[in-house]
Parts: structure tokens; sequence; C-alpha cells
């Protein structure tokens, strides 16, 4: 039996031990993709108690929690209503001892001794004293200090392109700020044409531009400039929420894509072929920038969201209430790379999927598409938001490596809206040290500590510098 959270947590044997002490628990962490808020980095901000920066406040907070306590039949006024924070925290504190087997369990008890020096698990009983030991912690950990604590070297908020950056200008003149920060472009709003949110995006891209917009070329010279503002402010990635794919062999014609964009702006409905044919050419126009800028694109593919109506009227957008789908995704995927690829404009791309089913299909699919010289060009981003868990981080790390080459993988990332989170990236890289070292203790891999070493190392950072930030 192992010790709670121990010193050889998740380390099976000596090799995956030592590949752990000694070569990735010190390497720094390079956050490309998250949800925190740039103005809480740039301000310096101090949350008022465990619950703000835990669970959440004013309806921006973690929607995992969320999720397993309402399925532990916790009531709404105790998770995103109006109860007190500290009501809040002993509801939570009341389901803990039984989230058993969930990774929230080993999240929160990582983070209460990482951040806080609390080794005591989370209970009714422990709640009291946990609360007040957090609290009087908080008073001294700033949003800057849990990521320096967590050796956070580099971060990438997500950006609509029509923000204009204010605090990440702030944050490059900062000589204070040891963590470096800056924006990831993702222009949802500018391809979902279908939604309510399309025509009054269009509207604040007008504003912001200053370029009135008329027709689609309106639009994409409007994109173009924002890219080019973006680029400006050191961002090297942009990030697309691909719920689903959509391409057409129509995605090639502007005057096709015209035509959809002007029935959006004539409040006309817009059909599932019409999605395939304006939001294919979308893609293809704004991966040739970001081929030309040498920017990398990132897809998140497979996202069911705001399953219950009900909710979602009641709560709005992220807020627990999304699933994973089991589309088919692989079929449009490659026409999209292709499309780009046939004109060697493809840029280096991540690929995540939300059904770890696609695992198999994206591998092999972008594996057509490496090349370049660039290494790993293609990548299959890590277990994502619901595979964001042991079994899912080893599964793909097992796809990854049956069917391309683990060494290249750029690693962890949070996707989170918590400063608090950064203990994911220790857990991902103690299991991803205990998976490396199996190979050695099956006798599929020579020991080679020095190799592995260096494996482990470029898993844990310096491949995603590279990556991302390597000329």
């Amino acid at each position: 039996m192992k010790e709670f959270l121990g010193k050889d947590f998740l380390l099976d044997s000596p090799l995956a031990q030592k590949l752990y002490d000694e070569h990735a628990s010190k390497m720094p962490i390079f956050d490309f993709h998250c949800h925190l808020i740039p103005e809480q980095i740039a301000h310096d901000y101090k949350f008022k108690n465990i619950t703000e920066c835990w669970i959440g406040a004013n309806g921006y907070g973690d929607h995992y929690k969320w999720r397993l306590m309402r399925e532990m039949g916790v009531d709404e006024k105790y998770i995103t209503g109006d109860a007190s924070d500290r009501e809040k925290f002993q509801k939570y504190a009341e389901c803990m001892p039984y989230f058993i087997g969930n990774p929230i369990y080993e999240w929160t008890h990582l983070e209460l001794r990482r951040y806080f020096g609390i080794d005591k698990p989370l209970s009714p009983e422990t709640a009291d004293e946990i609360w007040e030991k957090a609290n009087e912690k908080l008073k001294t950990l700033t949003a800057r200090r849990m990521m320096e604590m967590m050796n956070v070297k580099i971060v990438f908020t997500t950006d609509d392109p029509v923000d204009d950056l204010h605090f990440h200008e702030q944050m490059a003149k900062d000589k204070t700020l040891k963590t470096l920060v800056r924006p990831c472009m993702r222009p949802d709003k500018a391809i979902n044409v279908e939604r309510d949110t399309f025509l009054p995006w269009l509207a604040d891209l007008s504003k912001v531009t200053g370029k009135e917009i008329k027709v689609l070329q309106d639009m994409l010279d409007a994109l173009d400039e924002r890219i080019l503002f973006f680029k400006e402010h050191g961002c090297v990635a942009t990030d697309h929420a691909l719920d689903v794919l959509h391409f057409s062999p129509k995605s090639n014609s502007y005057e096709e894509a015209n035509k959809v964009f002007l029935k959006a702006l004539r409040h006309e409905a817009i059909t599932l072929e019409d999605e395939d044919v304006f939001k294919g050419f979308m893609m293809l126009h704004l991966g040739r920038e970001y081929h030309k800028h040498g920017f990398v694109q990132q897809y998140h593919i497979g996202a069911l969201r705001n399953n219950s109506a009900r909710n979602y009227a009641r709560l709005g957008a992220d807020t627990g209430y999304d699933a994973a789908n089991d589309q088919v995704v692989v079929e449009k995927l490659s026409a999209l790379l292709n499309a780009l690829d046939s004109t060697d404009e493809l840029p280096k791309t991540v690929l995540y999927s939300l059904n770890e089913k696609d695992y198999v299909s994206l591998m092999t699919l972008m594996n057509c598409f490496q090349g370049g010289g660039i290494r790993g060009k293609m990548q299959l981003g890590t277990a994502w938001w619901f595979n964001d868990e042991y079994d899912g981080m080893e599964y793909q790390m097992k796809r990854l490596a049956d069917d391309g080459l683990i060494s290249c993988f750029i690693g962890m990332l949070t996707d989170s809206r918590s400063f608090l989170s950064y203990p994911r990236h220790e857990y991902f890289r103690r299991e991803m040290c205990n998976f490396i070292a199996e190979f050695v203790n099956k006798g599929r891999y020579p020991n080679d500590e020095k190799l592995l070493g260096k494996i482990v190392e470029d898993i844990s950072y310096n491949n995603a510098y590279a990556y991302f930030l390597g000329k």
C-alpha cells in the first residue's frame, strides 16, 4: 500500500522515480492553452477566499467540480447560486470523501499540499480547519505568486480577435512579472456564422478596425489586420473550438462563402450545407494566414455543448452541461488539412479530441502531413477535458507511442480557469515518467538514463518551447 500522494505517487518503479525526481520535476511549466483572465495576472489579483479561486465566483469557475457536486445532489444554490462562499466550501467538503477514483479528488489534495501546505484530506470534519488555514495563506498568495510557486514560465491566454490586449500590453512592460504571458487568438465567433453571436461580433470587429463590413472580403481584411495586431503583441498561436468539423468542396470558393455571409447579414436561416461551405472557407483562409505569420493552430474537436437547454437558459455556457460528441471527424478534417497542404500552406497544427475513439484516426491522419523539416509539425494534443485523468492520459500516450513518436510530444496544458490548477502538470509528469519507464522495465527499450532523461525533459517543457517559440 502506497502513502496517499506520497513521494512516489504514480511512480511504480525505481526508474520512474528517478526520471521524475531528477528530470521532470525540475522542468518549468509552459501552459500553452488555458482560460486564465489576463486582467487578474496584470493586476496580480488577490482572491478573497479559497472558494473564489477554487470553485469560482460570478458564474466563472471550475465546472469540473460543479458537475460532481450536482451528481452528489447538492442544490445549485451552493454551486453557482447565492449561498455564501463559506457555505459553498462546506458543501464541497461534504462531497469530497465520495470523489474516490475521480481526478478531482487527487487534484484537490495536490493543490492543498503544494499551495497551502495542508496534508489533511478535505472532509466535513476538517472543513473548518482547512478553510481557516487556506484563507490565511491566501493573504500572501496572489495570482502571480501562485504561478511562481509552480515554476510557470510561459502562459498563453485565450483571446478573441476583437480584444484590445490592453492587459497584455501592461504585462509586456511590467518588469516585475516573472511569467511570460502572451495572447492566443481564438476566432470562433468569426466562424460560427449560424449563431446569434455572429452579427454582434461582426459589429465589434467593424468598430475595432474602423472598417465597414458589407461583404465577406471586408471581414477577411479586418481579421487579417487583427492577426497582425496579435502578432505585434507576441502572439504565436491560435485556437479553434471545432465542435463539429465542417468542410465542403465549395469551401474553396470565395463566391460560395460570400453567399452564406450575405445570408447571415440578411438574418436568413443558415443550413448545415451553408455551415460546411462557410466554415471550411474560413478555416482555409485563416490557416493560410497562420502559415504566413508562423502561427501554430490548435483544433479542439468534438464537444457537444449546452445539452441541457433549461440550464443553459438559466446559467449560460461553460457551466458544466457539455459532453463528448461521437461524430465522424476524419473525412472532413482530412479534406481541410489536404487543402492547406496542397499549396504548402499547412501551419503547425495540434489536434485534440474530446472523444478518445478518435485518437487512432487523428494519429494516422496527422502523420500523412508531417514534413517540411519540422520536428513533430503535426501533434496529437494531450488528453483533453473529460480525458484529462489517469486512464485518459495513459491511453493518449499509448496511442501516440504506438502510432507516432512520443519523444516529439509537446506535453501537458491546463485548459483551466484556475490559478490553482498547475499541480496537474505534476500529475501528468509523474504518469508520463511511469509510462516511459515501463518500456525499460519490460525490456522494450535499453536503460539509457541520459537519453531517457532527455526525452522526459523534452516532453515536460523543451518540445513545447521549441514548437511554439523556437526559431
